[in-house]
């Protein structure tokens, strides 16, 4: 959303985009809305122009166009517990089988039914700044963009679905989008887009349904919670830290991702601007002090073994230390700088 901003900083941001407006001899696009924070002024696009032989194309929520990757291969980026846990899965026999079966036509035909007939489909015509945020994401990422709901509930909560090698599609609830920012949320739809890049597919689809209340699908609600074992939950775990790297690589800036934990740690839009990310790793570091003994040791296992998703303060800490890792700044190097102006 667009904000009033004081005439000098208007005046900056302005002479900033009319110099690469003279330069290109072109106009920038009408919808541009400025915002600003403590340290820097940035422009949000509402999306893109046609001029001339042109399209202008205006960053969202950015200082400056993100980095694309264009030859990016999950294992790039795939954290090496889900590397370890993919490779125990497969040797447990028939379970890939066995998931397709239990996740077959009939249960796509619920899911997707469930989703068109209560949720909204995101597009270029419907909530298109929110479709916005998808495709850029899904561009850096260089994978193709799924089906992208919006669905009301009142607890925060995204989730992919992708069964029997149809279109997949995202699910982001209405709480979530007022509690974060849209740099946040775009770091949340990188995040699922990791999980398809990844490749997850049945399993992960497999545990969604399990976590969204599996017993309210006909016929197989209870056999696929007998079936979620414990190394299934470990998996789902190990590759919920390869999608925070996901959208790290999206959102390039580790404290936005950080930020999205906090925020579903314990955030709500009332406090949200008086949450620091700062405090939030220093807190994660203290929990790490703390689980260190045997018995901290022992707590934490029995705190994180029935867990679909690690604690958002471990994530935090996995993902501040991977920001600085010697592997992510050589995926930046390969990367290259969105142009601002494409052919159409």
């Amino acid at each position: 959303m667009a904000v009033s901003v004081s005439a000098p900083v208007l005046s900056l941001c302005y002479n900033q985009s009319g110099e690469l407006s003279r330069r290109l001899g072109y106009r920038l696009p009408k919808k541009v809305g400025f915002s600003f924070s403590r340290r820097s002024v940035s422009y949000i696009g509402f999306g893109a122009e046609k001029v001339g032989r042109f399209r202008v194309r205006v960053p969202i929520c950015r200082a400056v166009p993100p980095l694309l990757f264009k030859d990016l291969d999950a294992d790039d980026f795939r954290h090496p517990l889900d590397k370890q846990n993919t490779l125990l899965l497969r040797a447990i026999p028939g379970l890939n089988e066995f998931g397709k079966a239990l996740l077959g036509s009939m249960t796509e035909q619920i899911m997707l039914l469930e989703n068109i007939g209560t949720s909204v489909l995101v597009s270029k015509n419907q909530l298109s700044d929110l479709h916005g945020l998808l495709v850029e994401a899904a561009e850096i990422l260089n994978i193709e963009a799924p089906d992208l709901y919006v669905r009301q509930s009142p607890v925060p909560n995204a989730y992919t679905l992708a069964i029997s090698g149809k279109k997949p599609f995202i699910v982001v609830h209405t709480s979530l989008i007022e509690l974060l920012t849209r740099a946040e949320l775009q770091a949340v739809l990188a995040h699922e887009l990791g999980h398809l890049k990844c490749d997850h597919g049945v399993w992960l689809t497999f545990a969604n349904i399990l976590t969204l209340g599996a017993y309210t699908v006909p016929a197989f609600g209870q056999m696929i919670a007998r079936t979620l074992e414990e190394q299934l939950l470990r998996w789902l775990r190990s590759a919920e830290l390869t999608c925070d790297r996901a959208a790290l690589l999206v959102a390039q800036d580790p404290k936005v991702v950080v930020s999205v934990l906090m925020k579903l740690a314990g955030g709500c839009p009332s406090i949200a601007d008086q949450l620091n990310v700062d405090a939030f790793l220093e807190q994660a570091r203290s929990y790490d002090k703390a689980s260190s003994s045997p018995l901290g040791w022992y707590i934490r296992n029995a705190q994180t073994s029935q867990l679909s998703h690690p604690l958002p303060v471990l994530r935090a800490r996995e993902i501040d230390e991977w920001s600085r890792s010697l592997e992510y700044r050589s995926l930046l190097k390969r990367a290259n700088r969105i142009s601002t102006v494409q052919k159409v």
